[in-house]
């Protein structure tokens, strides 16, 4: 790498750029279908548009907690470089390796693998004989089964790493184009739905078949409000990647703090009017039925409910559309974090190289195409989703804890954007995360304990780069 000419990142990202890339890497395939899962849970059409109402006030506190501090720390890696400098070398390396092994790689996996799937019922994708589709490595993972579809992502993936390889605002125009087109037939569905849909506004004031009234401080349903929100959060996951391109931003300190706020408040608004048209044209009943049937996506019944065949065709497209830009954005974002990470000696030291024609962390965005289809062959990256909300939050409660460390420990410094509501504001974020971990911990303490354990796996990489890092110091 010592004898490659080296590039450097270039600051060429707008306001408007990096509200475009916010509200993308938010917006996917969690706005069509978690609606059903939801009416599952609760039984009722109000009590579904409030999880995905207070899903949405909570993370809009996390981007304005996470936004103090990206307007103070602004660089390229995000929260590893916030860490960096609020608690420890140990703990930003902690947040850096869980974002590489499992939330973003999985999530880039996840997202480009409901394309493939969205792709192949439009047109079937051809899959290998059921003798190499039964082969299994070790009895757990099975590369070669569902190999069409999982084929088709891993050339998504590659083909998107490419797009991002040649160039930031090739990759940002791409997810640019895309969230125009997405915004204007999400406007047109809800406009559809709420007046040609044949919906009521009693559908939304009834409650299911089985449905039992309880008081807000029953512990059923507290338990079935914070499941219903783990759906919806799921939604709402990757807001905070934008602070990954902080050293690509224009004046950051100013662009960084309002491209998150205002993108997660327009988010809110999509989310909460989309799922208000579902529920308004498809009664509760009938979208809990949407949920127990494997193969039935709530947003293609409702549109098909009043646009025929012609109308699931036209969301189906759209789904499409929709994850491919996500995974677009998905894809763009990390890489900036590990080359943040190997720039300081704690990550695999070529993945801090910056192209000098492109300007891209060009070798940070090839090992994470590896890894991420290294997932998708695996096929473990469906559970590895399940996990990713958990230990998503566990960072975000730590970034927020961050504006009470520095508003103590640095009172001076610098603030172009301050926290709205401080103190209330974080310290409400921060009880919730605490809240959703415990609650995430006693309901499924398998997923929990199994993503606390891969996060420890980056503890012997952290030893080896440590001391690897301080003896090229002292020598």
């Amino acid at each position: 790498m010592t004898n490659q000419p080296q590039g450097q990142l270039i600051r060429s990202l707008g306001l408007f750029s990096a509200f475009i890339l916010t509200v993308s890497s938010v917006i996917g395939s969690g706005m069509y279908k978690k609606v059903a899962p939801m009416s599952d849970e609760l039984l009722s059409p109000s009590l579904v548009l409030l999880c995905w109402i207070f899903a949405g006030l909570i993370s809009l506190c996390g981007a304005l907690s996470n936004a103090e501090i990206a307007s103070m720390l602004v660089d390229s890696g995000g929260e590893y470089v916030y860490y960096r400098k609020i608690y420890n070398r140990f703990f930003a390396f902690l947040y850096g390796w869980t974002s590489f092994a499992v939330v973003r790689s999985a999530s880039l996996a996840s997202i480009s693998y409901v394309f493939a799937q969205s792709f192949n019922t439009l047109l079937p994708l051809p899959q290998l004989p059921a003798s190499m589709s039964e082969i299994s490595l070790f009895g757990i993972f099975t590369p070669f089964n569902n190999f069409g579809v999982k084929a088709l992502t891993i050339v998504l993936i590659a083909a998107l790493s490419y797009v991002n390889y040649r160039g930031l605002k090739g990759g940002e125009g791409l997810s640019r184009g895309i969230l125009i087109l997405v915004t204007a037939n999400i406007g047109l569905i809800i406009l559809l739905g709420l007046t040609i849909g044949g919906g009521s506004y009693q559908n939304l004031t009834t409650n299911a078949v089985g449905f039992v009234d309880r008081p807000w401080y029953d512990q059923g349903l507290i338990k079935g409000m914070f499941a219903a929100m783990l759906a919806a959060f799921w939604a709402y996951e990757g807001w905070s990647s934008t602070g990954y391109l902080g050293g690509e931003i224009k004046n950051p300190n100013r662009n960084l703090p309002l491209a998150l706020v205002f993108g997660v408040l327009f988010v809110i608004v999509v989310y909460v009017s989309i799922n208000f048209t579902y529920l308004y044209v498809l009664p509760i009943d009938e979208m809990v039925a949407v949920s127990k049937s494997q193969n039935s996506i709530a947003a293609v019944e409702v549109v098909k409910h009043f646009l025929g065949s012609p109308g699931a065709l036209f969301i189906s497209l759209l789904i499409l559309l929709t994850t491919f830009g996500a995974a677009n954005t998905t894809a763009l974002m990390p890489p900036r974090l590990y080359y943040s990470m190997a720039r300081e000696g704690m990550f695999f030291r070529w993945a801090s190289f910056i192209h000098p024609t492109y300007h891209t962390p060009s070798k940070a965005l090839m090992i994470q195409a590896v890894w991420t289809s290294v997932l998708v062959l695996s096929g473990s990256f469906d559970q590895l989703t399940d996990m990713l909300v958990f230990a998503s939050f566990i960072f975000y409660g730590a970034t927020a804890l961050g504006v009470f460390i520095l508003r103590y420990k640095m009172p001076d410094a610098p603030r172009p954007y301050k926290a709205w509501g401080y103190p209330i504001v974080p310290a409400v974020f921060i009880l919730f995360c605490l809240a959703l971990i415990a609650t995430t911990l006693m309901a499924r303490p398998r997923e929990a304990l199994l993503g606390l354990g891969l996060m420890l796996t980056g503890v012997p990489f952290y030893l080896y780069w440590s001391r690897k890092e301080d003896a090229s110091k002292n020598s």
